[in-house]
């Protein structure tokens, strides 16, 4: 395989039990809602649809929290992609 297919396959490939994975979803940042990129781990998968465990609280759409903060996106939605290396953040001390 030539190298520019080699990429394409991977930018195409599935997401499978495991993967470190971001969702475009509702949580909370520094005690705020907000809609922004959360990382997870896709903890089910299938040929159409993958669910992904967060370690925040994730919100529906309509503001109801999830209990098990667990959401589920299709394999081939723009509300998910593969996690990015990131510095963890470090929660600031109460004071």
């Amino acid at each position: 395989m030539s190298e520019s297919n080699t990429t394409a396959s991977q930018d195409n490939r599935q997401y499978e039990v495991g993967d470190r994975v971001e969702v475009l979803c509702d949580h909370n940042r520094d005690e705020t809602r907000v809609r922004d990129w959360l990382e997870g781990v896709v903890v089910q998968a299938d040929y159409k649809m993958v669910a992904v465990q967060f370690r925040e609280d994730v919100y529906l759409t309509g503001g109801w929290m999830v209990p098990d903060r667990v959401l589920w996106c299709q394999q081939n939605s723009d509300v998910i992609r593969f996690a990015t290396s990131r510095r963890r953040r470090t929660k600031k001390a109460k004071t």
